[in-house]
């Protein structure tokens, strides 16, 4: 019976989150281990179709850079890494798509659906949804600057009761165009901030952002950011994170967040408990002064 009487209240206890985001449009990054364990994978889809249940608008941007690496390295291609972002050479631009759009992008969709949710995959490229530039006048090869996101389009989609699952491939205003290899957790963002999203979630394989002494922060603002990225503490793949987070909530999201996608189910606890888990990303400006606005409403 107590165990029973638990479960009604951990129901209980998410009621007033299921009521703040019914409605709402959540953005997640799909990467990590959450999305190469079997077990991890189904947790997630599960937790992506109780969201929808609940009448939350969750919408995917997956990731793939370990199946990436991991072909190249069996094709015997090279691959370089600055500051967190692949260069992509035309040679490795082709094994992105392939495994991106071919792969991984098709096995999440078939996921989804299969655990009862109504998945629709789709690439960058399809109808011109991301298009982007070259990095830094072409210095990273077919790594692309997302230029434009036609976030009309996906939520016409969401309308229709779909869950986009998007494969950070973009597309160029040239013909014949190969097509552009965007960071996955850049092209989170600004799929965020183009659907006028509540959240976008990062899901990776750590805690959160940490400290030099590996203690969990968890709460971050811009000013924060560029400090730990000055001395060292943020740094390497962690960059393009925490600087997609700063643009999100810069640009009409209300809360970023970097979550452990190790942990089973770590979607619903950032979203349906008091405390959240992970390292939050919020503004601290003269409306707010720094006070996260959710959280002192939950206590009220």
């Amino acid at each position: 019976m107590h165990k029973k009487q638990h479960k009604v209240q951990v129901l209980l206890d998410a009621i007033p989150h299921i009521k703040k985001f019914y409605g709402k449009t959540i953005v997640i990054k799909y990467g990590g281990s959450a999305q190469t364990s079997p077990d991890l994978q189904a947790k997630f889809a599960e937790d992506i179709v109780l969201l929808k249940l609940v009448g939350m608008n969750p919408i995917i941007v997956h990731g793939g850079g370990a199946k990436i690496s991991d072909l190249l390295e069996k094709l015997g291609i090279p691959t370089e890494f600055v500051n967190g972002h692949r260069v992509t050479s035309q040679e490795t631009m082709r094994i992105v798509e392939m495994v991106l759009s071919g792969d991984i992008n098709k096995n999440i969709t078939s996921l989804l659906n299969h655990h009862g949710a109504k998945a629709i995959g789709i690439s960058g490229k399809d109808s011109s949804i991301i298009n982007a530039k070259p990095k830094e006048d072409g210095k990273f090869g077919f790594t692309g600057v997302v230029t434009k996101v036609n976030g009309e389009l996906i939520n016409n989609l969401v309308k229709q009761g779909y869950i986009p699952v998007i494969a950070p491939i973009a597309d160029s205003d040239k013909p014949n165009h190969p097509g552009f290899n965007i960071n996955a957790d850049v092209a989170a963002s600004k799929v965020a901030i183009a659907v006028n999203a509540q959240k976008v979630l990062f899901l990776t394989d750590t805690k959160g952002v940490l400290d030099k002494e590996a203690n969990l922060l968890n709460s971050l603002d811009k000013e924060d950011v560029e400090k730990l990225k000055e001395d060292g503490t943020i740094a390497g793949g962690m960059i393009p994170k925490v600087d997609s987070c700063i643009d999100a909530i810069y640009n009409g999201v209300n809360k970023a967040h970097i979550i452990d996608g190790r942990v089973e189910h770590s979607i619903l606890l950032e979203l349906f408990t008091s405390d959240g888990v992970g390292t939050q990303f919020l503004r601290k400006d003269g409306k707010n002064n720094g006070i996260d606005i959710e959280k002192l409403l939950k206590e009220i």
